[in-house]
């Protein structure tokens, strides 16, 4: 193991005008909300999205702790022709924002615009579950895809907090398909 500098950026924005209009979806992308609550499903999105940006903290948790954290979230799917092509898990918080937890494509339906479709409708679908006056906020790191602040920014999102930390990474990458 080694130790290498990660920058967490935090975004927000404060008013739904901050989106900006919606992006169109490509052709054959449509996003369905997961209307039943599924450990295995959100399980089978963040493995798949996150396994080669260092996506770790939830791969050691068991369905009854998928169970307990997925409780009030609501996860959006894109779908290309049929295919799961990512993803957007949102947390309405106590304090009336609403969190985008998780946000990703998995890697095959990377830099067709999907992401950038997901990500306006997610922020729409975040900020009718906002109460008033409330916010829509992620957060993102220097481990993430290179393009992910960057739609985040197009999308409206503001930089609000900066963190470097030291965390230890695997020397050898992590195995994917």
């Amino acid at each position: 193991m080694s130790t290498v500098a990660v920058t967490t950026w935090y975004l927000e924005q404060t008013s739904p005008a901050d989106a900006g209009p919606p992006v169109p979806a490509p052709s054959g992308v449509r996003v369905r909300c997961a209307e039943i609550v599924s450990p295995e499903l959100s399980h089978f999105l963040y493995t798949a999205v996150g396994q080669d940006v260092r996506w770790t903290d939830r791969l050691g948790w068991d369905r009854a702790r998928w169970a307990t954290e997925l409780e009030g979230t609501r996860t959006w799917v894109a779908y290309e022709r049929g295919t799961p092509a990512g993803y957007a898990e949102l947390a309405p918080r106590a304090d009336g924002s609403v969190e985008i937890v998780y946000f990703g494509l998995l890697p095959a339906f990377r830099g067709r615009r999907i992401g950038a479709h997901l990500l306006s409708y997610a922020t729409a679908r975040a900020w009718e579950l906002a109460a008033p006056g409330g916010r829509v906020w992620l957060h993102t790191c220097s481990d993430d895809g290179p393009h992910a602040r960057a739609n985040y920014e197009r999308r409206g999102f503001r930089v609000y907090r900066t963190e470097v930390d030291e965390e230890e990474q695997e020397t050898a990458p992590h195995s994917s398909l």
